[in-house]
């Protein structure tokens, strides 16, 4: 696995060594970063971005922001298994330093309620077997996180049938091998 573009284009970021968590593959992560920089159907420009990496991994969609100059990532993980790679790919960029890393698990905490900012880009990517997408999704909207311009990417098995809150609306969906990659706006 590597950065595909900007900054440290060609770097490559360590993966874990365990079954539990499944890095965003290179193909996939590409084509998500296309879209956001092709896309009629929204408009962000990632230089004037803050990010929301949750479920982070080992941070390489996350990383991958910072490389094309997001303004910054908040990477949210709490799987003991994965958090030191994850320190250390970003440990590994140096000269970075616009990006936090929350140790917490989403599902159970208030979390969203202590984020001192809003984001444009929320990055979603649960285990595939996690049924929870929804009530987090209704906790994204309670808590007004989401810019008004903002998008929402989850990446999901394909053939998982998820619930979107009716406050969404489904702009894109791509399969791409075993994912599926919905952009949501509100």
């Amino acid at each position: 696995m590597r950065i595909i573009s900007g900054s440290f284009k060609g770097k490559k970021i360590t993966e874990p060594k365990d079954f539990e968590t499944r890095p965003l593959k290179d193909l996939t992560k590409e084509s998500i970063f296309n879209i956001i920089k092709h896309s009629n159907k929204f408009k962000i420009n990632l230089a004037d971005s803050d990010i929301l990496d949750l479920f982070s991994g080992v941070g390489s969609f996350g990383i991958e922001c910072l490389s094309r100059g997001a303004k910054s990532v908040v990477f949210v993980e709490n799987y003991d298994g994965v958090l030191p790679i994850l320190k250390k790919n970003l440990y590994d960029l140096k000269s970075i330093e616009n990006y936090e890393i929350i140790e917490k698990n989403i599902i159970d905490s208030d979390m969203f309620s202590n984020l001192k900012k809003k984001f444009n880009i929320i990055f979603l990517d649960p285990p595939y077997k996690d049924k929870n997408l929804e009530n987090l999704l209704k906790n994204i909207y309670d808590e007004k996180i989401l810019n008004k311009n903002g998008i929402i990417i989850i990446h999901r098995h394909k053939n998982e049938k998820d619930i979107m809150p009716k406050q969404y609306k489904v702009i894109e969906e791509k399969k791409y091998g075993i994912s599926k990659i919905i952009f949501l706006i509100i």
